[in-house]
């Protein structure tokens, strides 16, 4: 019988099981059963995550297990949950699953190299969620679906339902819960889609430094000599925009590995932001959403179903999910050799670092460590003012092991493969956030196409008083004012102060890190 799959074994029983259908029959799912989902005048589904439009990182658990235990860097990161209520949830979702006429399962990989795949399952009864996993996993042939076996991690996306709040260690009516042990996670009161992606991530984050590969929240693309790029950058640096390059080839755009063969991405699709999208900025992206492309919390023109891309009045956090393939230049499959340049992207706020600099091997750990960027007024309630953020290894949310573990993985590949690492800022220039100006993206361009074509490495240097890297004199196609940003203030006594201030935050950010750290990494951060 068609949609008879069995998931007995899951304890469901559900007559109707759609695994794996198409593209158009989940469409036709959406329009019929979620009142709120639309189709664009582009063709791409546009959907509702319901109140949750982002992730909520204070809601997610993992369980406390002594085969575990010991490796989990726990903290407001990494949140301790006993299996009991591990087991309680489980149940909740299983037995809400067990509600419905009829659910999705998609199965799918992680991960491209085949050595060290992960075979991933997805159960949810919401064909939103499906469609967004059909393209966020590696999408298996017939043959592979048919051999699939049982998943090395199920995820069970109860999300329309809430969690218990009396529940012990329950602080809110959503929760997310993983168990490295029983290789599952349990979503309950959200329906924000990104959850089912970034939990595998996190899955991935810990399995993969046991083999010693070293697993990255970065973008890759590749050169026509196979020169591999990697972008690491937290939200709103330009990690997505920048790797997809017309002229380079997209490894992908978010979630990699780099074993001894080279890099590989985990995902099978894009997960891009769409906030002010735009044809001229973006074009690869912009072409990308079209039939079979997810749209999430984006407002469309009432008539003409054109989508605004500048309407944040649903969320900021719009967002397009579509597989890689839609991207015109992505390299299928998506791997590639050893990086020849590592950027770190950071949007500084307060108008201080250099539009571009080099690390030496012992600044890469501590910036990799640090992950700084920075709020700026107007992002969220109560940001006035430029505030620094720093997340450990441009991802700490979603990594489980100590940053110094990932760090000295990232450093022993740096140092054998000669690897070259840069910090690119994407922030402001000429003053902080009100003051100065948002770096202009065709520069930003010029300064990676002058990383990649190996110009930036010959040119001749100065070392920054304070942060103490390596700034180039010159960049093709980038005026010299700019590369210098003590030069491009009108007030050098504000900038000198303000470098100081934003010195000291880094040192007061890395304070939590010293005990894990040598003292060559230690020192390599900025002076006050």
């Amino acid at each position: 019988m068609p949609y008879s799959f069995d998931l007995s074994k899951h304890k469901i029983n559900v007559g109707r099981i759609l695994r794996n259908v198409a593209p158009s029959k989940l469409y036709e799912e959406a329009l019929k059963n979620e009142k709120e989902s639309l189709i664009s005048s582009k063709g791409s589904l546009v959907v509702s995550s319901g109140a949750k439009t982002g992730r909520s990182p204070g809601d997610k658990r993992i369980v406390n297990h002594e085969a575990s235990r010991d490796d989990i860097n726990w903290g407001p990161i990494n949140i301790s949950l006993d299996d009991l209520t591990f087991l309680i949830n489980h149940e909740r979702a299983v037995d809400y699953l067990n509600t419905y006429e009829q659910l999705y399962v998609i199965d799918g990989f992680a991960g491209w190299n085949k050595t060290h795949q992960m075979k991933v399952r997805i159960i949810c009864s919401r064909a939103y969620h499906a469609l967004f996993m059909f393209n966020m996993l590696i999408r298996p042939s017939e043959d592979e679906l048919d051999n699939f076996g049982e998943p090395d991690f199920t995820i069970y996306n109860a999300g329309r339902f809430p969690a218990n709040r009396y529940t012990s260690q329950m602080t809110s009516t959503t929760s997310i819960d993983v168990s490295f042990e029983r290789k599952k996670m349990v979503i309950l009161g959200t329906e924000y889609a990104g959850e089912m992606k970034k939990g595998i991530f996190t899955v991935m984050n810990y399995l993969m430094p046991q083999k010693g590969i070293l697993s990255m929240h970065c973008s890759a693309n590749e050169g026509d000599q196979g020169k591999v790029s990697l972008f690491f950058g937290l939200s709103g640096t330009g990690k997505t925009t920048l790797s997809a390059d017309s002229r380079r080839r997209l490894i992908g755009d978010d979630e990699h590995c780099w074993d001894d063969e080279g890099v590989y991405n985990i995902e099978g699709g894009c997960y891009a932001k769409c906030i002010n999208l735009s044809s001229n900025n973006e074009p690869e992206i912009f072409n990308a959403i079209k039939f079979g492309t997810v749209l999430e919390n984006v407002v469309l023109e009432s008539g003409s179903r054109i989508v605004d891309y500048d309407d944040c009045s649903l969320t900021q956090n719009t967002r397009a999910s579509y597989p890689i393939e839609y991207i015109p230049n992505a390299k299928i499959p998506c791997v590639g050799g050893h990086p020849n340049n590592i950027i770190f992207l950071t949007c500084d706020a307060f108008g201080i670092l250099p539009p571009v600099s080099k690390l030496n091997a012992a600044q890469a750990m501590y910036h990799f460590i640090s992950g700084y960027t920075a709020k700026v007024a107007g992002t969220e309630m109560g940001v006035t003012e430029p505030q620094a953020t720093f997340s450990a290894c441009f991802g700490e949310a979603f990594m489980v092991w100590h940053p110094q573990k990932y760090a000295e993985l990232l450093s022993q590949k740096i140092k054998k493969h000669k690897t070259d690492v840069w910090l690119v800022n994407t922030g402001w220039t000429g003053g902080g956030y009100g003051i100065g100006s948002r770096m202009s993206i065709p520069h930003t361009r010029s300064i990676i196409d002058a990383i990649h074509d190996g110009s930036l490495a010959k040119m001749a240097t100065d070392i920054d008083p304070v942060f103490d890297f390596q700034i180039p004199q010159s960049c093709p196609n980038v005026p010299d004012e700019l590369l210098v940003p003590r030069n491009s203030w009108t007030d050098k006594n504000e900038y000198d102060k303000t470098a100081n201030h934003l010195a000291g935050l880094f040192q007061d950010n890395f304070d939590k890190y010293k005990d894990g750290a040598s003292d060559e990494v230690t020192s390599a951060g900025p002076k006050v």
